[in-house]
């Protein structure tokens, strides 16, 4: 793959240099009148065509790095941007590539926590670089523009149309408020089918929503229509930007830990709400007595069903007798299981459970059962119906942290040398960083030369064409996870989209903020940050405070996305914000 695509590359930049390098000359001669054309040939007077001398040229457009092709024409532009954005594509494929390789050698802690969200964004941050990096201040701050396009227009993209169209994709049958994993028989019903998400994605969008910060603090000036202390509130942007983006490479390297510590605790409590839910199926005459104490006569008899060899003390082969019996249906480990169930019963230390350390550890239990938030009718101090209710919080917990009994559908087939593993996923990282800061800045100009020919501002055509370039690993990786219609793939689907959004807001902003800062230019972008404000602060409450999404939660994904446009357009072209 990474030899037929350094083959395209080349041809690609021939062609390139072949086809839009010609320039405008202008020629005095003697003893011929040369008439101009625009693609860099000429007429004699014997009305022989002939290419235009490379010597003594005006050049009406400046080749970047000295050697890249450059024109001023419409097409020219549009074909420069086909061929840069293409390359770009692939930047964002190696790049993809080979953080995925890296992620099946090291694991998701720091490179699954750091590397491929930084990774991720590279593409995004080089061309938002280069827009403020190269020429004058009064040249940067022009070309900025196509930077500011490209950070709102990836977010924006991501968090609408890519957004949208994954809950199309990914909708199963909604029931109980729950997607049915593989089931989609309902069609496009609005409120019939949708998607549901772990409880870890709601965090992914509540984060997003907060990772806005620094653009409301740079906005401060703007908002106090205050001419003074724009570089000062830049600068604080700027480190609380730095700040943030530390923070959350450090909570992702972190998160798989935490993941796990909650899933298990999780799996515990559903655990022991089964053997609750167990003994109270079993408990003819009740658990508890008509004053609410515990029914010994029938736990007596309970507890002698569970002691197959009647020793009057239960083992861990019995207690796990009992949990395999209970039929959970959810992964666990039964080791792990039992040995937690008998450290907290067994309060003599003795590995075994006699019959008062079996009331005393199910009298715990049911006070904390008792907590539990319920909707039954309580008719009397013996009911035991809060039961029910913890089983279920529990069963609902278990399944908002998004465990599926173990099943890795992500898993490849066949072990992969390690070592050879190593070196192709350090060959796609170089590639693809290499690709993409070469062919960052001639990207830049061909949008700013076409936004030129056009009078199309640069913000749109940046806003709208080049997230599709950047953003096309997230993306086509986003759209095959929703196609397999299961809760596991629709977390990680929208959890990649939030974490997209994140790394925007964060690495791409600080990047674009150290420009600014840097090169003295003007932040001038209410209009733009306004819409970065609204779709993250919409899109991130609604993703934090729901795990299902019916069918019609995409139409507002799919509105905010021309609305954006126009509010943009309206704003600085009517209201004359910036």
């Amino acid at each position: 793959m990474a030899q037929n695509s350094l083959i395209l590359i080349t041809i690609l930049v021939f062609f390139t240099v072949a086809t839009a390098s010609r320039h405008i000359s202008a020629t005095n001669s003697s003893t011929n009148l040369v008439s101009e054309v625009s693609d860099g040939f000429r007429y004699g007077h014997e009305g022989i065509l002939t290419l235009s001398s490379s010597t003594n040229e005006l050049e009406l457009c400046d080749q970047t790095y000295g050697f890249m092709p450059c024109t001023t024409s419409v097409l020219g532009n549009l074909f420069l941007i086909s061929v840069y954005g293409y390359l770009m594509f692939l930047a964002a494929t190696y790049l993809s590539a080979g953080s995925e390789l890296m992620l099946e050698i090291l694991g998701p802690g720091i490179v699954g926590g750091l590397f491929l969200p930084i990774l991720g964004a590279l593409p995004d941050a080089l061309l938002i670089l280069v827009s403020g990096l190269s020429g004058s201040p009064e040249t940067a701050q022009d070309q900025v523009s196509v930077g500011m396009g490209l950070l709102a227009g990836s977010t924006v993209m991501l968090l609408t149309v890519i957004w949208g169209s994954c809950i199309i994709i990914g909708k199963c049958d909604l029931q109980d408020s729950f997607a049915i994993d593989n089931q989609d028989t309902k069609g496009f019903n609005l409120v019939g089918s949708g998607v549901s998400t772990d409880i870890w994605t709601s965090y992914s969008a509540m984060t997003m929503a907060v990772s806005v910060l620094p653009f409301i603090v740079v906005q401060f000036p703007q908002i106090l229509h205050s001419a003074s202390g724009r570089q000062l509130t830049v600068l604080i942007g700027l480190i609380i930007s730095i700040s943030l983006l530390i923070a959350y490479c450090i909570y992702q390297v972190y998160q798989p830990n935490i993941q796990k510590r909650r899933l298990a605790f999780a799996k515990h409590k559903h655990v022991r709400s089964g053997i609750l839910r167990y003994l109270k199926t079993n408990a003819f005459g009740g658990l508890l007595d008509d004053q609410g104490q515990l029914n010994r006569e029938v736990l007596y008899k309970l507890f002698n069903s569970v002691d197959v060899n009647g020793d009057g003390r239960l083992s861990q082969v019995e207690l796990r007798s009992l949990v395999v019996g209970m039929q959970l249906n959810i992964n666990l480990n039964e080791d792990d299981t039992v040995y937690k169930v008998m450290k907290e019963f067994d309060t003599s230390g003795d590995d075994e459970v006699d019959f008062e350390e079996f009331i005393t550890g199910i009298r715990n239990w049911l006070e904390e059962a008792r907590l539990t938030k319920t909707h039954s009718p309580i008719a009397g101090p013996d009911t035991t119906n809060y039961i029910h209710d913890y089983y279920e919080e529990t069963k609902r917990e278990h399944y908002l942290l998004g465990d599926e009994g173990g099943e890795d559908e992500e898993h490849e087939e066949g072990d992969r040398d390690p070592h050879q593993t190593t070196i192709k996923a350090v060959l796609f990282l170089l590639l693809g960083t290499l690709v993409a800061a070469i062919f960052a800045d001639p990207l830049v100009d061909a949008v700013d030369g076409f936004s030129t020919a056009t009078s199309i501002p640069s913000f749109f055509i940046s806003f709208i064409v080049l997230p599709l370039v950047t953003n096309s690993s997230e993306s086509v990786s986003a759209i095959i996870f929703a196609s397999r219609k299961k809760q596991r793939s629709a977390s990680l689907t929208f959890s990649e989209l939030y974490g997209a959004a994140t790394m925007n807001n964060l690495l791409c902003l600080s990047v674009f903020l150290a420009l600014v800062y840097a090169r003295g230019l003007t932040w001038d972008f209410t209009s733009e940050v306004l819409v970065i404000l609204i779709v993250c602060i919409v899109m991130g409450v609604f993703g934090s405070l729901r795990t299902t999404f019916p069918l019609w939660t995409s139409l507002i994904a799919f509105v905010l996305y021309p609305l954006s446009l126009v509010l943009v357009y309206i704003l600085d072209y009517v209201f004359g914000w910036s």
